[in-house]
């Protein structure tokens, strides 16, 4: 077995299998690529046979080329499934990986945006796009971003058959869990809206945002529009398309939601990941106070 043929079984193992983003498969293939390009490997047996020291010393090369520890971290990630995967196709037990700590990573906090920045929002891309029916499909977008905490996949995942909308969808999310989270009228409406002005038929098993031409939304197209729509409000740098999942998260947690429901409605694995949400609240509160109490400051 060629080394191309160890790389495509992987690229169809996290694409079928594991019905990752294409964006992730790209990821986890290159570092796989990278890992086993000056490697004399003649089937899965190899690979798995690569141990901490082998990862170890490919991440100092790595690191020598200038990665910082953020993208050391990601390709620990992908290395180690990677061998897993190695591992269990050679009669292993599934998951069994190399055991190897990534680089510490300094957590950022998610900065969410404003109630009103997201329905200025929402009215900018619609009023500056070239066809209206092309802003109000932008719009819908990134209001079921911000009010039902969909990821831009997982919005540009939907299609015509849940049309019409009710109170609630159902999302799938990150390694094909699925979630049912409510819909607010507001989003319900803009959706409905684009729906009607679309001017391709929107089949069931088909995209529901399409392109201008008839074929998928692309990320990059509603990216672009946000980054738009944010220089001509003077919004920071910082108020992309992901950001109005992180406001979801927090302005939720402001109106009372526990961790639990915030969790499930999110689609996070652990609680961990939704816990970050208790600092940006608590930060919110900081500014806040320190905004109305300009001594604090000093």
């Amino acid at each position: 077995m060629t080394r191309h043929d160890l790389l495509e079984q992987w690229r169809d193992h996290l694409a079928l299998a594991r019905r990752r983003s294409p964006h992730t498969v790209r990821a986890y293939v290159a570092a796989a690529e990278r890992l086993l390009r000056d490697r004399d490997v003649k089937g899965w047996e190899d690979v798995g046979a690569l141990e901490a020291r082998a990862l170890r010393a490919h991440l100092a090369a790595r690191r020598a080329e200038g990665i910082g520890n953020a993208s050391a971290a990601r390709e620990l990630s992908a290395l180690k499934a990677l061998i897993a995967f190695a591992r269990e196709q050679s009669g292993g037990e599934p998951g069994d990986a190399p055991r190897m700590r990534g680089p510490r990573l300094k957590k950022g906090l998610p900065r969410p945006i404003t109630p009103d920045d997201v329905s200025n929002i929402a009215d900018m891309v619609a009023a500056d796009a070239k066809d209206e029916w092309t802003g109000l499909r932008d719009a819908a977008v990134l209001l079921l971003m911000y009010g039902a905490g969909m990821r831009i996949a997982e919005a540009l995942s939907l299609t015509g058959d849940m049309l019409p909308l009710g109170e609630t969808v159902t999302i799938t999310g990150k390694g094909a869990k699925q979630r049912l989270v409510p819909l607010l009228p507001v989003v319900r409406d803009a959706v409905d809206a684009y729906a009607k002005a679309c001017p391709y038929p929107l089949a069931a098993k088909e995209p529901l945002f399409r392109g201008a031409k008839g074929g998928p939304l692309s990320q990059g197209m509603v990216q672009k529009a946000m980054a738009r729509a944010r220089k001509a409000l003077g919004l920071p740098a910082s108020a992309t398309p992901h950001a109005l999942r992180h406001s979801f998260a927090t302005h939720l947690l402001s109106a009372g939601a526990d961790l639990r429901s915030l969790q499930e409605l999110l689609g996070h694995a652990s609680l961990g990941s939704t816990q970050i949400y208790t600092r940006v609240d608590a930060a919110q509160m900081l500014e806040t106070y320190r905004a109305a109490h300009p001594r604090e400051r000093d």
